[in-house]
C-alpha cells in the first residue's frame, strides 16, 4: 500500500489532489500583496517560487521573506522552490549557490517542504535530501521538460529515480505536441502510480493540450495539482476556483 505524505495538516496521496498555488512576486511587497490575496482562496499548499524574486541571490533578504510569508499564510504549508532556467524558471544560478540557497531554507524551519531539480549531481542530492529530512522538511525532486513528452518509459523511470533518490513527492512535468503525448503522461502516471510508486506523485503535461492532466489526477494517480491565483507559474495553470469545481465534480462521480 501506498504511504501517503502529511504536511501539516494537509494529507497528499488520499481522495482529491491537493491544490497548490504558486507565489511569483518579484518584491517582499508584491509577495506579502499576493501571499494576503491567495490566503483567500484557500488553497491547500502555496509555493514561493522564489526565482521570480528580484533579492534571490541574498541568502539572508530570502529567509527574512521566506518568514514574512509564513506569517502571513499561517497554517497554509510551504513549498520553496528555486526553478532554474533550464527547466522554466526566471533565472539561472550556478549549481554552489543552488544548493547552499536550498541547504539555508531547510535550517531556518520556515519552509515545509523544497523542491530539488532531478538532473543535479546526486551526491548533492542525496546530502540536501538527508539535511532536509533531519530538519523535518519534506522534499519534491523534480523533471521539467518544456522542449517535449520523452517515452512513457522514460517518464516511469525519472519519476523513480527521483523517489530511489529519496524524494517524499516525486514530480514531472512534460510539454504536448500533440494529444497523444497527453496520453503518454497519463498513461506513464497510472504504470506508475499502480506498479511502483511507494509514494504519492505529482505529474502534470503543460499548455493548453495537456489540462486534462491538471484535472484528472485522481483518476490516473497524480496527487496534487496546481492553480493560478491572479499569474501562474507554468503554461497551463487554471485559477483555483474553477480548479477545485472540477476537481470536486470528477471526484463525487468516481
Amino acid at each position: 500500500m501506498k504511504k501517503t505524505v502529511k504536511i501539516r495538516n494537509v494529507i497528499i496521496g488520499e481522495s482529491v489532489p491537493k491544490i497548490c498555488v504558486p507565489l511569483v512576486g518579484g518584491t517582499l511587497p508584491q509577495l506579502k500583496e499576493e501571499a494576503e490575496f491567495i490566503k483567500t482562496l484557500h488553497p491547500d499548499l502555496v509555493e514561493w517560487r522564489a526565482d521570480f524574486f528580484e533579492g534571490v541571490e541574498d541568502i539572508e533578504q530570502i529567509i527574512a521573506t521566506l518568514k514574512e510569508l509564513n506569517i502571513i499564510l499561517k497554517e497554509i504549508p510551504l513549498i520553496f522552490t528555486f526553478r532554474s532556467l533550464k527547466e522554466g524558471g526566471e533565472k539561472e544560478i550556478s549549481a554552489d549557490v543552488y544548493f547552499s540557497l536550498n541547504e539555508a531554507i531547510v535550517q531556518t524551519g520556515f519552509a515545509d517542504v523544497i523542491d530539488i531539480e532531478l538532473f543535479h549531481d546526486e551526491r548533492n542530492i542525496k546530502a540536501l535530501v538527508k539535511s532536509a529530512h533531519d530538519n523535518d522538511v519534506l522534499v519534491i525532486i523534480s523533471n521539467h521538460d518544456f522542449d517535449r513528452t520523452p517515452e512513457k518509459e522514460e517518464i516511469i523511470s525519472r519519476l523513480q529515480k527521483a523517489q530511489e533518490l529519496g524524494a517524499d513527492l516525486p514530480k514531472i512535468a512534460v510539454m504536448p505536441e500533440t494529444p497523444a503525448d497527453v496520453l503518454t503522461l497519463l498513461e506513464a502516471t497510472h504504470l506508475m502510480n499502480e506498479q511502483f510508486a511507494e509514494r504519492p506523485i505529482i505529474t502534470m503535461s503543460m499548455a493548453g493540450k495537456g489540462l486534462i492532466s491538471r484535472l484528472a489526477g485522481e483518476v490516473f494517480g497524480s496527487a496534487l495539482t496546481f492553480a493560478a491565483a491572479k499569474k501562474g507559474s507554468a503554461p497551463g495553470q487554471i485559477a483555483v476556483t474553477e480548479l477545485r469545481q472540477f476537481l470536486a465534480i470528477l471526484h463525487d462521480n468516481l
